[in-house]
């Protein structure tokens, strides 16, 4: 019973290594959904239940009403408790969030350590219940994608099989955290996996589905943000539209650059350093601007109804530029999503005030610019157009928003990209830690598809000493390559042909062969080693080269525990994989 159950499972991964097994990746997506949905509820009742019992009001956001020197001394112990956290136990891995979610899939697979999981969950809720200037949706995008990715290696799933998991995980997280399952769909797509397949989409689709369905269950269904349907007065607004786009990129440039400097600077000192630092730098903005503690949605509602002075808006916007710009950069392990949608909401209401100050007739309200803003700031810093304009439509329900908040987002991508040279926040964050992140079309599809889906079974594993009659019952099988034995494993690999030939040319010139070598022959030979069945054609293309070998022989394990030869693979069958 046992032995068939290890069959079917062998079977069902086998069938997931391929790019096209839609139906068992759908049905898996459901589940890693539901799985990253659940996660996310029980972290966003653990910090908004702490952070009620606590603050002044029992509001979770009311950072506002607490004390100038608490406001000083809260993030600084907060920053100081995860430096310390960290220190003991995160065996010097420091990196969360997007980011780290961006480099376990460029060069891990998408693995994801249960581990890392805890470390992540906890440090987030110190930053949050300590009035970090960070938001909630980073840590979510991490716990959703490690929820996946656990989920894979948990049945031992194929490597792109566990790729899509992860996909699954940040798009279930996004539309939990914020109620948008389109914006978690493209969120995943566009800024995760940085694809947009058939075979990707649908997993990603159902699982933001299952995911927001889980949050609305236990935490409702109301929008982020409650506001009027709104729509832009007339085509004259345009240009202020334009305006609003080139502030709104350039500030976020601005914030990516000044996040850098951040990274740079501290990185030779210890992260607990770095973490109190962080916690310093959001006390004193704190003593200024207390809306910058925090997640800050209470701040980008009254944003929204115009409840601000612009030399108010002028503070905040600096202080929390200032106070995010130093958390991310001196890594602490929560998110930039929500500081930039806040960030973008009060551009657009200073934007907002200063038109209705100076072209009153010419200008719809502040609130229409404040959604703009959001959307622009979201699309720029983190070089995501399509999931900040989605994010945008599905948090406010206000859809005439769209025409309008695509320039803006346009405007304000390219004002960051192109004329300031700035990669999205997370690209850029990595890069300062040190990773060289890369991706390309070619590893991407190299990505999508497993060894399993490739490989070639019609081989004879064979010692490099053979008689005569070895020689014949091996040709009337009629192989196609033979893995020839040395010192009691795989070392090449050859043509079953090659051998054929020269069997015929002794038998002619000598009159027939007693033994062979097989290591000796004419033939074409090439040096072989193996890799697991799990893994995908990126990494048996990585293997190769590394190990400048030009054949892999693939292994499987039995349930047993033992390593079985499955079958073999060389470049050019990963090269035709690709091209096909």
């Amino acid at each position: 019973m046992k032995d068939r159950l290890h069959s079917q499972l062998e079977q069902i991964r086998l069938h997931l290594s391929r790019p096209d097994a839609l139906l068992m990746l759908v049905m898996i997506g459901l589940l890693a959904g539901v799985l990253a949905g659940s996660v996310i509820v029980i972290f966003r009742f653990a910090v908004e239940g702490t952070l009620a019992g606590v603050l002044p009001g029992q509001h979770d956001e009311n950072f506002e009403g607490l004390p100038g020197w608490l406001r000083l001394i809260l993030p600084i112990l907060g920053g100081l408790a995860i430096g310390l956290l960290f220190r003991w136990q995160a065996n010097g891995q420091t990196l969360m969030g997007v980011g780290r979610v961006l480099e376990r899939l460029t060069y891990h697979q998408g693995y994801i350590g249960f581990r890392e999981f805890l470390l992540q969950f906890a440090g987030a809720a110190i930053a949050l219940i300590s009035g970090q200037s960070v938001g909630r949706e980073g840590p979510h995008v991490y716990l959703g994608a490690a929820a996946g990715s656990l989920l894979g290696q948990h049945f031992s799933l194929p490597n792109n099989s566990i790729r899509t998991l992860v996909g699954c995980g940040v798009a279930a997280a996004i539309a939990a955290s914020f109620n948008t399952p389109l914006a978690g769909v493209i969120f995943a797509l566009e800024v995760v996996m940085m694809e947009y397949t058939l075979a990707s989409f649908l997993p990603v689709m159902l699982a933001a589905v299952s995911g927001n369905a889980v949050s609305i269950f236990f935490l409702g269904s109301a929008p982020a943000f409650v506001v009027p349907t709104l729509e832009m007065g007339s085509l004259q607004e345009m240009p202020i539209v334009i305006v609003l786009g080139l502030v709104t990129g350039t500030i976020a440039a601005c914030f990516i650059h000044l996040s850098q400097l951040f990274s740079h600077y501290g990185r030779p000192y210890p992260f607990w350093w770095q973490t109190t630092m962080a916690g310093l730098v959001v006390g004193i903005c704190a003593l200024f601007a207390p809306e910058v503690m925090g997640v800050g949605y209470d701040t980008v509602t009254s944003a929204l109804l115009g409840e601000y002075a612009l030399p108010a808006l002028l503070l905040i916007l600096c202080c929390k530029v200032i106070a995010t710009s130093a958390c991310g950069g001196f890594g602490v392990p929560a998110g930039m999503v929500g500081p930039s949608l806040f960030m973008g909401a009060i551009i657009g209401s200073i934007v907002g005030n200063l038109m209705n100050l100076w072209l009153p007739e010419a200008s719809s309200s502040t609130t229409f610019y404040v959604l703009l803003g959001m959307g622009a700031m979201m699309g720029a810093s983190l070089q995501a157009p399509l999931a900040g304009l989605t994010a945008m439509l599905e948090l406010t329900h206000n859809p005439a928003v769209v025409m309008p908040g695509m320039l803006a987002i346009v405007v304000a991508n390219l004002t960051a990209s192109e004329l300031f040279g700035k990669e999205s926040i997370f690209i850029s964050l990595l890069r300062s830690s040190g990773f060289d992140y890369r991706t390309s079309p070619v590893l991407q599809a190299l990505r999508r598809i497993g060894v399993g889906s490739v490989v070639k079974k019609d081989f004879i594993q064979q010692a490099h000493i053979i008689s005569r009659e070895e020689v014949e019952q091996l040709l009337s099988m009629e192989p196609e390559w033979i893995l020839v034995n040395k010192d009691g494993h795989p070392v090449v690999l050859m043509h079953a042909v090659d051998l054929a030939r020269h069997i015929q040319n002794s038998e002619a010139e000598e009159g027939g062969i007693e033994e062979i070598d097989l290591m000796e022959i004419p033939a074409w030979r090439a040096q072989t080693v193996p890799i697991h069945l799990q893994a995908s054609l990126q990494e048996a293309l990585e293997l190769l080269d590394e190990q400048l070998v030009e054949s892999l022989y693939v292994e499987s394990t039995s349930p047993a525990g033992t390593h079985q030869i499955y079958g073999i693979l060389t470049r050019e069958h990963i090269e035709s994989a690709y091209h096909y």
